[in-house]
């Protein structure tokens, strides 16, 4: 039963301000129709226009690996999964990079990572999201290592995601979603509300828009704990 089950909303809302990777958002919403006196109709309608891989998205495997999954290929069965919250919000800044140790370190205070869960790294870096210069931060902002991302994989994690623009600096060339997505798993970046999930527990469900050969989508996560 659903009374069973509290929601956790971990979607940014999105809006033409909304941080971004280049700087330019890339949403435009546009009434095209209104409802109203003398109106000619009930309805409001919309138009929108967006780039892919904005405010709370997922990376599907195609976004980097050539023949990789494209988001309408995903599975129900991958994208519901058992969260894991790892927490590094007290130690991360803007050069931060989750290391293998810090998911040991977790493990040894929660147990080990089961398999096919869905990791969320939380680094508080979603304090900057109404700011999306200090959000952005020059491509400055915590990310993951590649150590901490090849033990994620002996995991057998079904994906991986951040509170951040990205798992990856630019100057790293980009080595988790090399790896993350050579594997046939997924990412979901700009994560909001980390901070209310437990270590363990929750379920989540990351059901982007199915668009046929899209290798990125907006997405609606969303976590869902058992009640007490």
């Amino acid at each position: 039963m659903l009374t069973n089950w509290r929601f956790v909303d971990l979607t940014h809302v999105l809006c033409s301000d909304a941080p971004s990777w280049n700087g330019s958002c890339g949403f435009q919403m546009e009434i095209m129709k209104d409802y109203g006196e003398n109106s000619g109709t009930r309805f409001r309608t919309h138009s929108m226009s967006l780039e892919a891989g904005i405010g709370t998205h997922i990376d599907a495997p195609s976004h980097c690996i050539q023949g990789g999954l494209t988001i309408d290929e995903l599975s129900l069965k991958d994208l519901i999964a058992p969260c894991v919250l790892l927490d590094v919000s007290d130690k991360s800044h803007d050069t931060f990079s989750l290391s293998s140790k810090d998911i040991l370190d977790f493990e040894e205070r929660h147990g080990k990572i089961e398999e096919s869960s869905f990791i969320i790294v939380h680094t508080g870096w979603g304090r900057f999201w109404k700011n999306p210069e200090a959000y952005r931060n020059n491509y400055h902002f915590p990310c993951v290592s590649q150590e901490a991302a090849e033990l994620l994989l002996e995991r057998g994690i079904k994906g991986l995601g951040i509170d951040t623009l990205s798992p990856d600096r630019p100057e790293s060339g980009y080595p988790v979603h090399q790896l993350m997505l050579s594997s046939g798993k997924y990412i979901v970046e700009n994560v909001a509300n980390a901070h209310l999930l437990p270590p363990k527990g929750p379920y989540t469900l990351a059901l982007p828009i199915k668009v046929k050969e899209a290798t990125e989508a907006p997405i609606r996560l969303v976590a869902m704990l058992p009640k007490a």
